[in-house]
């Protein structure tokens, strides 16, 4: 890749530590290099980071950049890839979170990661995402959609169709529609298969279903599904990527689509979806 000019940083919600770290060496070696750091509001807030030669505060998402730079775990890098989503600007994440699946870099390799930021020594790789429409607005979700019964109120009611041909009704306290990207995370502890990067696709399971007939199901990229909630009245919360948007009331239907190229995500060399997935998971093992 072409080295940036530009690069705005994201850090994990927790302020300090290792993050701040991470953002003073950020923009010492990008002083050197002549790469200009942007810091959003809520950064600079987070971390007292002061102007200088450099180092723009207060920037606006929406701005020009060349580069998102992640310092945090998952969510973070979601927050990156959703900021910058359909805008053709690559995600390098450095791990400073508990797993960091979608990570470029580890922690403890911090100045060689953000050297490779800074030379564009890096391959983007292209993510799909899903469309959440609802009559109250549109969400995109890198990772996942899921709907949820509300801690207070009785078991979740969900009806799902695909193609306007209802596959099923169950009775569960909630249920996850997850891209490949995002079949590691919530669908996996439901116990739902896991898609390789690259799979077209995207995949349905349940949480705690009431029933031994509900089974995961994934489902073609073209076809549309939407989720009816069935109950007459208890409301459902919605989430995309983990953040509460919407609740779907008695009997409201929304749908879901499965969109292409949506996030960029940078690829160092030997990041491959299937290393992530044993030195991931097979180091939680241990």
């Amino acid at each position: 890749m072409k080295p940036p000019a530009s690069i705005t940083v994201f850090t994990r919600r927790s302020p300090g530590g290792g993050p701040g770290e991470g953002l003073r060496r950020l923009i010492e070696l990008a002083g050197e290099a002549g790469v200009t750091v942007r810091v959003p509001p809520d950064e600079v807030a987070k971390h007292d980071v002061q102007g200088g030669p450099g180092v723009e505060l207060d920037v606006e998402l929406d701005g020009p950049t060349d580069l998102a730079l992640a310092l945090g775990g998952d969510g973070t890098i979601l927050a990156a890839m959703r900021a910058y989503a359909g805008r053709d600007v690559p995600v390098f994440a450095i791990n400073f979170g508990a797993v960091g699946f979608l990570a470029t870099i580890e922690r403890d390799q911090l100045d060689d990661g953000i050297r490779r930021a800074l030379r564009g020594d890096f391959e983007v790789l292209r993510l799909p995402a899903l469309e959440l429409r609802t009559p109250r607005g549109s969400w995109v979700a890198v990772n996942d959609v899921s709907f949820h019964r509300r801690q207070d109120l009785r078991v979740a009611e969900l009806g799902y169709s695909v193609l306007g041909e209802q596959v099923g009704e169950v009775r569960c306290d909630g249920l996850v529609l997850a891209t490949p990207a995002g079949s590691t995370g919530y669908n996996l502890a439901n116990g739902g298969p896991v898609l390789a990067w690259g799979v077209e696709g995207y995949v349905v399971s349940f949480i705690a279903p009431h029933t031994l007939t509900a089974r995961a199901l994934v489902v073609a990229p073209e076809d549309a599904l939407q989720v009816v909630n069935k109950s007459g009245v208890d409301p459902v919360d919605v989430t995309t990527d983990g953040r509460l948007v919407c609740s779907l009331d008695p009997r409201e239907e929304v749908e879901v689509r499965f969109r292409h190229d949506v996030a960029t995500l940078a690829q160092v060399d030997g990041a491959s979806f299937y290393h992530r997935l044993r030195d991931k998971f097979g180091r939680l093992t241990r």
